[in-house]
């Protein structure tokens, strides 16, 4: 009788509905930090926002999802945090760039022009 009620009860269980997502949007976070880190950026905070949804889903009924789907979830937060980092310094180094460069522009517009 146990073995029947095991079974019906992984039979039941279903995987997270964002679990796959959040792991493709966090592996795609990664390698969209080298894209000038904006697409990096927008990956990483979809697949923490799809996270928080699908981790309070489990923590409500966790006999309802299957292990594997949670372990999915948990690997693609990590993979958009590890995303995120580089993404968030890509984009402020960028605009940081962009300051200092438009400062010496204008602080010498003959020089820049000039040199054109």
């Amino acid at each position: 009788m146990q073995e029947e009620t095991s079974i019906f009860a992984s039979q039941s269980q279903r995987p997270l509905p964002n679990a796959s997502a959040v792991l493709a949007l966090g592996i795609i976070s990664i390698v969209g930090c080298c894209c000038y880190g904006l697409p990096g950026l927008i990956c990483a905070i979809v697949a923490l926002i799809l996270y928080a949804q699908d981790a309070k889903l489990y923590t409500a009924n966790p006999e309802l999802y299957t292990p594997s789907s949670y372990s999915n979830l948990k690997a693609g937060r990590i993979c958009a945090m590890i995303g995120l980092i580089p993404s968030i310094l890509l984009v402020l180094f960028i605009i940081f760039i962009m300051i200092t460069a438009g400062f010496g522009m204008l602080s010498n517009p003959q020089d820049f022009f000039n040199k054109i």
